[in-house]
């Protein structure tokens, strides 16, 4: 019995390369599947014509076919699976993620391609399912499904979350033999450590999805799993993709301590809130590979945070900023624009929050209503927007105003984008903590853009000095020496890196790319 795991984004092209990504939550399935033995095949429809899907869906005979469903690609979704309900008349079609899940009943009306929508967390519901169907047996009493009965529409009881996180297979597991259209190193890059989120924020709709409880795996799994996507994808830069990676102190500092124990070497990002994080975390947090955190500041304005329910303050972003800059780790910010009711006053209050913060970068992103969010219930209740407004509109995102464009330009223009970073602030940090090879690796990037590559040559050669073991010296020299024009010794650093990472993408492909022009 094949199973097929589908995404869309409802892009007509692929240039954008994140457009290649699927949420993570479908790879989670995918080896969840397959390590029970069924033929589970993911894919990624992205920018493909209808032809194309129409063959691949052929060829697949799916009995199954599960599409992962969010805000922006609602209508895209939809129409895929009328498009393999055409193809496949007999074929169970599923919707999850979290639109669906909060959008089952309009989902489920009677002229909709759609069977079921699994509601919340998928992988016991989507296995049960697939093992019933797989005996003959009836699905429509499996816990965690909405679906119809007859012409009712009918919800069976939540199930239950899952209790061990660690229990599930790691999602990359069976990314590279059983996928199509998927960038299967990009899509590595991405981790996920923990489920759920403790803040209660209006505009996101984690609260409700996840009922505001935070699971955790154990720092073990995490680094495992790190670990396994170094040696298999050869993978040294990782994005953790975790609400609040922080949320557990404990557990945060934990993982970092097995990064440095177990000589890991990889560099990495994650999101945090400005109340959870601390100097002693983020020292922890440097030394095992972190380079960049975002935080979710939104407004520098105190009304317009407490009208979304951030329950922070200015003062509270500032204090974290200062502590992440303290730390040498580059700090990025997202902000929201064009609230209703926003006024100049606030609008001020941001960029002035921006310009004594400094951040390296961030990102500015329209008000937006999502199911699930409280400020789209009171906006619902209030008869500010039609509670169809998803089913009726065909803009990927509804704004909470019509028109949008002016504020978040002006917030956009407030990010520096330099973080004031120099070369005195490097030294500086250097004093402070002593060596840690991803302060090197951020100075010589910064010496690099300055124009001062003898300073970061000086960088790198410190890491392959200290630690000959660590791939991220060899790397950097190969990339510098690529660049200033010095092929011999670029290419015997990338031969280095191979040697202690042999999957290393990058370096990979520039000594592929020398014997092409040898020959």
């Amino acid at each position: 019995m094949k199973i097929l795991l589908t995404y869309i984004s409802g892009e007509s092209c692929r240039d954008n390369p994140y457009i290649n990504l699927v949420p993570a939550g479908l790879c989670y399935l995918h080896s969840t599947l397959r390590e029970a033995g069924f033929d589970a095949v993911l894919a990624n429809f992205s920018g493909w014509s209808d032809a194309a899907i129409s063959r691949e869906v052929k060829k697949l005979q799916p009995r199954i076919a599960a599409i992962s469903q969010w805000t922006h690609n609602r209508h895209a979704s939809s129409s895929l699976a009328s498009l393999i309900r055409k193809l496949h008349p007999t074929c169970l079609i599923l919707m999850g993620g979290a639109h669906a899940s909060f959008r089952s009943r309009h989902l489920l009306k009677q002229e909709s391609a759609v069977d079921a929508v699994v509601v919340g967390e998928g992988e016991e519901t989507l296995l049960e399912l697939a093992e019933r169907i797989s005996t003959g047996l009836d699905w429509r009493d499996v816990k965690g499904l909405a679906c119809r009965k007859g012409n009712s529409i009918v919800t069976t009881p939540p199930r239950p979350a899952l209790r061990n996180l660690d229990s599930l297979p790691f999602p990359a597991l069976h990314l590279q033999k059983h996928s199509l259209g998927i960038d299967h190193t990009l899509q590595a890059e991405f981790v996920i450590t923990a489920r759920g989120c403790p803040s209660a924020c209006s505009f996101c709709s984690s609260p409700n999805f996840w009922n505001r409880k935070v699971r955790f795996r154990s720092p073990q799994n995490v680094v495992d799993e790190i670990i396994f996507l170094r040696d298999t994808f050869g993978l040294i830069y990782f994005s953790i993709r975790d609400d609040t990676f922080t949320a557990d102190r404990s557990r945060a500092i934990e993982i970092c301590r097995l990064l440095i124990e177990r000589r890991v070497f990889v560099v990495w990002n994650c999101q945090s809130r400005v109340t959870a994080i601390d100097a002693e975390l983020l020292l922890w947090m440097k030394r095992a590979g972190c380079e960049g955190i975002q935080l979710g500041v939104e407004s520098g304005s105190p009304r317009i945070l407490r009208m979304l329910e951030k329950s922070i303050t200015p003062a509270q972003v500032e204090h974290a900023s200062q502590l992440v800059k303290h730390a040498g780790i580059n700090l990025s910010v997202y902000l929201i624009s064009d609230v209703p009711g926003e006024t100049e006053e606030d609008i001020s209050a941001t960029i002035q929050l921006m310009h004594r913060i400094r951040p390296d970068d961030g990102y500015v992103s329209p008000l937006a209503y999502f199911p699930g969010t409280l400020l789209f219930e009171k906006a619902v209740a209030e008869g500010r927007i039609a509670d169809d407004v998803f089913e009726a509109c065909r803009e990927s995102a509804i704004y909470a105003v019509q028109k949008q464009g002016k504020a978040s330009r002006r917030l956009l223009k407030s990010i520096s984008g330099d973080g004031g970073g120099d070369k005195g602030d490097c030294r500086q940090i250097r004093k402070r903590m002593g060596y840690c090879y991803v302060a090197n690796v951020v100075a010589g990037e910064r010496f690099h853009q300055q124009g001062d590559d003898l300073s970061a040559e000086r960088e790198y050669r410190e890491i392959v000095e200290l630690e000959a073991d660590n791939p991220w010296g060899w790397y950097l020299l190969g990339e510098l020496y690529r660049e200033l024009g010095d092929r011999g010794r670029s290419q015997n650093c990338y031969r280095k890196v191979l040697s202690l990472v042999p999957n290393h993408f990058p370096s990979l492909d520039m000594l592929q790319n020398k014997k092409k022009r040898d020959r």
